[in-house]
């Protein structure tokens, strides 16, 4: 589905994607994991457009998307959705406006259709009944439940998770994931996931992939990932703080 050719991206002296491959497999969900910093927030943005990479290609399935203007950068992009790290609502919208946003801007059906769509995509993420509140009146979960509706409203054939779990706590990042692999399950959507929760990735992610210094230094099942003898690999997943890769103390 996304095809990631040695892409290089550079930010003054900073060598932040070094030559980068990586294939994301249709209808699969693909975990992208590594230390902070190491640019995978920088590599979703790559893949939906919002960056352009110094060289390399992106393909989305047979379009490269490097090269197209942006009509056609567009066109690509209604494939897409995207959950972002702090679930980017509207703060003076409703729940409702929230998850209607799409539809009214990108589609021409009616009040009426619209409203069923809402409510059912709220019923789909555990939020009936939400709709009248506004995003200073829900938890963490809750928002991220919303940005999830919102994502999955125009049936997109993939959607880009940004650290969906980021400050959540145990329970509730489970609840999310679980409603991660439940959606996908329902809609099989390709999944591409930003994470740092080790090892609660696992159990939702087909595919693994590690990025260090600007390479995918890794990448197999989730299986393989978790027994992998590569000392970088080891260290991150164990937590360990012996290792190659050096914390700032």
């Amino acid at each position: 589905m996304i095809n990631l050719v040695n892409l290089v991206k550079t930010f003054g002296t900073q060598k932040v994607l070094n030559g980068l491959n990586l294939e994301v497999p249709v209808g699969k969900i693909t975990a992208i994991i590594g230390p902070s910093g190491e640019g995978k927030s920088v590599l979703l943005k790559h893949m939906i457009g919002l960056m352009r990479p110094d060289s390399g290609q992106v393909f989305v399935e047979d379009d490269d998307i490097t090269t197209l203007g942006r009509t056609d950068l567009n066109r690509v992009r209604e494939k897409f959705g995207m959950l972002f790290q702090n679930a980017a609502l509207f703060d003076s919208m409703s729940v409702y406006e929230n998850v209607a946003f799409p539809l009214q801007e990108k589609t021409k059906l009616s009040r009426e259709e619209i409203h069923v769509k809402v409510l059912e995509a709220l019923e789909n993420v555990g939020l009936r009944g939400t709709g009248s509140k506004f995003p200073d009146e829900l938890s963490g979960g809750m928002k991220k439940r919303v940005g999830l509706a919102r994502a999955l409203l125009l049936n997109p054939r993939i959607i880009l998770f940004d650290e969906p779990t980021t400050g959540l706590d145990p329970i509730i990042c489970r609840a999310i994931h679980q409603l991660i692999k439940d959606t996908h399950t329902k809609y099989g959507f390709t999944a591409v996931i930003v994470s740092h929760e080790i090892p609660e990735i696992f159990d939702i992610a087909d595919q693994v992939a590690m990025l260090y210094r600007g390479e995918i230094l890794e990448m197999g099942s989730a299986v393989d990932i978790q027994h992998s003898t590569h000392p970088v690999v080891s260290q991150f997943i164990s937590g360990s703080l012996d290792g190659p890769i050096q914390f700032v103390k």
